[in-house]
């Protein structure tokens, strides 16, 4: 006991020395230049402490305090970040539903205290779902070292691996929800044990054999129907290139891609000819919000041989499904023509509630990850009209983008970090389609976390609840050789 005490002494003693009373401070005119950027942002009420860094590195000590307007503060010092109480975090955003937080930060460098001016950040009364799940890998394109799919809490710092490739040998990736539910689920794993792995209303996990004779290859790039018996799917036959001079320096595209549905519960695949066209790519297929239409993107093909890749100009489409029947309209429409723009579209995400539609921009083709022009653009559903997501957008790359089950907040990958990696970020938007600033998540210390863990944050997408994956069994049953094989409707 007497151990236990000395050590909670000297617990209480370090964080004393370490901790020092902000004098005689030089009070500066603009507001504090921080990593990550969180000024003026908007944050739902249930998400974890914002800690910072200052973006000068020669900070010696920073220092901060957020204050509401009821008499209520929050303060947190250290060497390299701020680091507030998870607790009093909470309690302080639950009691400021709704308002704004003022922050003021001090920072000490060699000539002392600087005092900067108070910026502000407003607490939605909008929530977020519990966690995000996302791939972890190295921003390589030819090899990968360790990946594997992850889950995080969005309320806290707490991260989990569902399942890692050293448990098996290859890669996984394409992972879904059906809107945030991982009762309904879908995981493709790559390589000499590839397999597609469904949970459906949260039974066991089963890995199929997605490739038939009638479709082009095996399904990827999954999507549920909000009734959770479909599953859209496109088949592409990619390849790469790579630039020897230009900013964008790897390309990614399409030699032959087509879509389809796959009917959960009769083991089927239902195929369209209007989707399996030679002369088109179709890809990245998503149901509406009332599952009754199906958006895709698509491009005239490339004659054979021509990798004139600044000529592949992708479109929003759609096409009518009959979730009684699982029967496809009888004519494609155009949504947003983006080749008459000289652009492409890639990554349509409807929102949940039917409202709007997310898109990425670029200058061409499909996978836009690797385009620093790309950027978030969101479709007004009930108007037809496009605008660019300012907010969301930075001088880098946006790409993949998913939506909360409440359709206010929108997990986005950008690159404008480093111009590299691809991080998180979160943006609002409300019911009139204002988007806020976005924001990096949250971590205890962000600079040297991001620094220190030189992985991409891959297909973010939120999901309700912890997934309650079992990732021995899921990595047997990926070891094993059996895999059932879909079938194809007659």
């Amino acid at each position: 006991m007497r151990k236990i005490v000395y050590c909670l002494l000297f617990i209480v003693y370090c964080f004393a020395a370490c901790t020092e009373t902000v004098s005689d401070a030089k009070q500066e005119t603009v507001q504090p230049q921080i990593y990550p950027d969180y000024l003026g942002v908007t944050i739902p009420v249930n998400i974890a402490p914002l800690c910072f860094n200052m973006a000068d590195e020669k900070t010696l000590c920073i220092d901060a305090v957020i204050s509401d307007s009821h008499g209520h503060s929050l303060h947190s010092q250290g060497e390299e970040s701020v680091d507030f109480d998870i607790d009093d975090w909470h309690d302080l955003l639950s009691q400021n539903c709704g308002d704004s937080l003022s922050v003021t930060v001090s920072a000490k460098f060699d000539d002392g205290w600087h005092t900067y001016r108070s910026f502000s950040i407003y607490v939605s009364p909008d929530s977020i779902d519990y966690g995000l799940c996302y791939r972890l890998i190295e921003p390589g394109y030819e090899v990968w070292s360790k990946m594997g799919i992850y889950e995080r809490d969005l309320s806290s710092f707490d991260e989990r691996a569902l399942i890692e490739n050293t448990q098996f040998e290859g890669c996984a990736n394409c992972h879904s929800f059906n809107r945030c539910n991982s009762a309904d689920m879908s995981l493709h794993i790559r390589g000499p044990h590839g397999a597609t792995l469904l949970r459906h209303n949260g039974g066991a996990l089963t890995a199929y054999n997605t490739k038939t004779d009638q479709t082009l290859g095996f399904c990827v790039y999954p999507y549920w129907h909000p009734s959770g018996r479909y599953i859209a799917y496109s088949t592409n036959a990619t390849s790469q290139l790579f630039h020897s001079a230009h900013r964008n320096r790897v390309e990614v595209f399409d030699t032959a891609s087509d879509l389809q549905v796959y009917d959960v519960e009769k083991n089927e695949l239902l195929l369209s000819s209007l989707l399996k066209q030679d002369s088109i790519y179709e890809t990245y297929p998503v149901f509406s919000a009332d599952g009754c239409s199906l958006y895709f993107c698509a491009a005239r093909a490339l004659p054979e041989g021509n990798y004139q890749l600044d000529s592949l100009h992708y479109n929003l489409c759609r096409i009518d499904f009959n979730p009684e029947t699982g029967r496809f309209g009888s004519r494609i429409d155009t949504i947003v023509n983006a080749e008459a723009m000289h652009k492409s579209l890639s990554f349509p995400r409807p929102s949940y509630d039917g409202r709007f539609l997310c898109y990425t921009l670029s200058d061409y083709g499909q996978f836009s990850i690797w385009h620093h022009e790309a950027d978030l653009y969101l479709l007004n559903l009930s108007t037809g009209e496009s605008c660019p997501m300012d907010g969301a957008n930075s001088d880098d790359t946006e790409s993949f983008h998913n939506w909360s089950t409440n359709s206010r907040w929108l997990v986005l990958s950008s690159r404008r970090d480093d111009g590299l990696f691809t991080r998180p970020y979160f943006c609002h938007v409300d019911a009139n389609g204002t988007v806020s600033k976005a924001f990096m998540l949250p971590q205890r210390n962000p600079r040297r976390f991001y620094r220190e863990r030189f992985f991409s944050f891959n297909v973010p997408d939120f999901v309700i609840a912890p997934t309650h994956f079992d990732s021995h069994h899921a990595s047997r049953i990926i070891n094993d050789d059996y895999r059932k094989d879909f079938g194809v409707r007659k």
